[in-house]
């Protein structure tokens, strides 16, 4: 027997040994999935000498594609991180993105095939550091000219043109002069995410001819209807400006910790309350920021009576701030987990029901 032929034989045994793992290890996850709920301690992983489960199922499973909408929310929106990662473990392709704010943000980075460098980076921020990306400004009408992250975020994943992104990709922001939504589907990807992060009174809003854009949350925070759509896929959406689900004693003890959260020293709230003028209640940015909420939830709520999704991911915003960006990985895995328990409760309504003799 030749090496060539040696080598050719035990690829084939490694080929099909694997195909068997991966058959029952899914037989397994189907079956967990059936008699429990998702735990989130558990990530469903099998590591094989050269492939993980996940990729192997991927090829075992036919799954639809996902048009993905994540909505706006400052840092909530690093939800939309783990519930994308979470759609990909459990072998669901992504056809086409529709993001504002927060998620024009996380999903552009994700078409341009750079998610995992920007988490990593997002992860390894330190409160300071989130810090020390304000550029403060002097200005009367905002807080943060919002360019030096524009320009970190550059470093690591270079300026192209949506129409160039392998997956079709759409952002929105809103024009204060027209006051109209804008949908930015062609052009710099950062200057889309760079209008659609644009939260009014707190980023320097971005000029173009006679426009002045600002944060898409304020128009349309959840575009399910701006997705770009393929035949036979699955709406998804993640929203993670949903109302509060929690009792009233569990808010008041999330109000309590988040109000212990915003006082610690460079935490971002505690910073943006300091900056507001002495002649305005302390107050002032909690109060700016809460209505804009409410206004956004609604909308939220709005968007998905007109266009249902197939599968919606609804976080309660008031589990995390709009300012919390120094809790990059908790607020990660919460969108991980409750996509997985999403995906559950879908997946479980797909399987056909069987009778027993």
């Amino acid at each position: 027997m030749t090496d060539e032929t040696y080598v050719y034989g035990r690829k084939n045994a490694t080929r099909h040994i694997d195909r068997f793992w991966a058959w029952l290890y899914q037989l397994i996850f189907e079956y967990q999935l059936t008699i429990t709920k998702y735990k989130p301690s558990v990530q469903h992983i099998l590591i094989f000498p050269h492939k993980t489960y996940t990729s192997m199922l991927s090829k075992n499973v036919n799954r639809p594609s996902v048009a993905l909408v994540l909505s706006s929310g400052g840092a909530r929106g690093y939800a939309h991180i783990g519930a994308i990662e979470a759609l990909i473990e459990r072998g669901y392709s992504i056809s086409s993105v529709a993001g504002t704010s927060m998620g024009a943000l996380i999903g552009g980075m994700y078409c341009a095939g750079q998610l995992k460098e920007v988490k990593e980076w997002l992860f390894s921020l330190t409160r300071r550091d989130v810090v020390s990306m304000l550029d403060i400004s002097l200005s009367k009408n905002y807080i943060v000219k919002g360019d030096k992250i524009i320009r970190t975020l550059k470093q690591m994943v270079p300026d192209t043109n949506i129409e160039q992104l392998p997956i079709p990709f759409r952002a929105i922001a809103a024009d204060l002069v027209t006051q109209r939504e804008v949908v930015f589907s062609k052009g710099s990807i950062y200057r889309a995410i760079r209008s659609s992060i644009s939260m009014p009174s707190v980023f320097k809003p971005i000029k173009v001819a006679h426009h002045i854009l600002v944060d898409g949350g304020i128009v349309n925070p959840l575009p399910l209807n701006r997705v770009t759509r393929t035949k036979g896929d699955l709406l998804v959406s993640v929203n993670v400006s949903a109302p509060a689900s929690e009792t009233i004693e569990e808010m008041r003890e999330l109000a309590r910790q988040r109000s212990r959260n915003e006082t610690r020293w460079l935490s971002m709230q505690h910073l943006m309350n300091t900056m507001t003028p002495d002649n305005v209640a302390s107050n002032y940015m909690t109060l700016m920021v809460s209505a804009v909420d409410l206004q956004i939830q609604r909308n939220t709520v709005l968007s998905q009576k007109i266009t249902p999704p197939d599968i919606a991911v609804n976080i309660p915003m008031n589990r995390f701030g709009v300012f919390d960006f120094d809790n990059a990985e908790r607020i990660t895995q919460a969108g991980y987990v409750e996509m997985h328990k999403a995906l559950d409760a879908y997946e479980a309504k797909q399987q056909p029901l069987t009778t027993h003799s």
